[in-house]
């Protein structure tokens, strides 16, 4: 892909480097654990006043005193102070330019389809994160969560992901296809798509409600591809093939084998490497949403 030249988005939220907010959790307990002889101490009581009045104070003022007490806190936009390797920052402009192309392609999908597209915001972090899902660790990967519409993603996943995929040359559109699946969950949260599949799986089985993810995530890949037919990023000679190979890796047949566990259909909720692939090439080849109708195909 050629997409140095192209523009970035302005909707990149860097937490990388900050601390999550796991530090001031585990301070809680140990405040609780002195508060009562604190209630019972005159200094302790003048410590609490003093305290109280400096964190609403802070906040007056627009200052997290609660950060530089406990540690961790909230999210800083516009980067972080942290220094990061050319390799990293080169993965950090990458990420921005996806992101932007994606914001053009939706927008003009849903504006041929008389609606409006409203821009997600792109978090990077690392090791964990805290979101309006909750906190969640690197180890669960890239994530949407549709609380706050915003994707989170630890940069480290590309290189597992390049790994797993065997990658021995370029792999950007790989990478542009993981944020374009994720996208995708965006476009289905905005279309109302993912508040019915929420409400389908109300009362059903765990094996149900993983079919119902299976034809979540495989419509997210399709999506995937409607963006990367839609691209105004220049793709070179084996983008595409990448896009498959990085499919194909994470699908969850070849995830269970790879850990050395038996394969059981009825706990996907991803689809197999070889629906990831399929639904993913009838996004691109289509470019049309209405192609991406896993939820009545009655074979996926």
């Amino acid at each position: 892909m050629r997409w140095e030249d192209e523009r970035r988005s302005d909707n990149v939220e860097d937490r990388r480097g900050q601390r999550s907010g796991l530090g001031r959790m585990a301070a809680a307990p140990v405040i609780l654990r002195f508060l009562p002889a604190m209630i019972r101490s005159k200094t302790g009581r003048t410590i609490l006043v003093v305290g109280v009045l400096l964190f609403f104070g802070g906040r007056m003022l627009g200052i997290d005193l609660g950060s530089m007490f406990f540690g961790g806190g909230g999210a800083v936009s516009g980067g972080s102070s942290q220094p990061f390797s050319q390799q990293e920052q080169e993965l950090a402009e990458f990420v921005s330019v996806v992101l932007a192309d994606t914001e053009d392609v939706w927008h003009q999908v849903f504006q041929q389809q008389g609606a409006r597209y409203r821009e997600p915001t792109l978090v990077l972090f690392t090791d964990s994160v805290s979101s309006a899902c909750g906190m969640a660790s690197a180890a669960v990967g890239p994530f949407y969560c549709p609380g706050d519409q915003k994707l989170y993603i630890d940069l480290s996943f590309f290189g597992e992901l390049r790994a797993r995929a065997g990658a021995r040359s370029d792999f950007d559109f790989a990478q542009a296809y993981v944020i374009a699946h994720e996208i995708g969950h965006h476009v289905q949260t905005l279309s109302g798509i993912s508040q019915q599949v929420q409400k389908l799986g109300q009362g059903r089985s765990k094996a149900q409600v993983n079919a119902l993810s299976v034809r979540q995530e495989l419509q997210a890949d399709c999506l995937a591809g409607v963006w990367a037919n839609h691209t105004g990023i220049q793709l070179e000679r084996g983008d595409l093939v990448e896009g498959m190979q990085a499919a194909a890796s994470i699908g969850d047949d070849t995830l269970q084998r790879e850990a050395g566990r038996r394969v059981r259909p009825d706990s996907f909720t991803h689809g197999t490497s070889e629906q990831r692939v399929a639904w993913l090439r009838r996004g691109l080849e289509s470019g049309d949403m209405a192609a991406c109708d896993t939820f009545s195909a009655s074979s996926l």
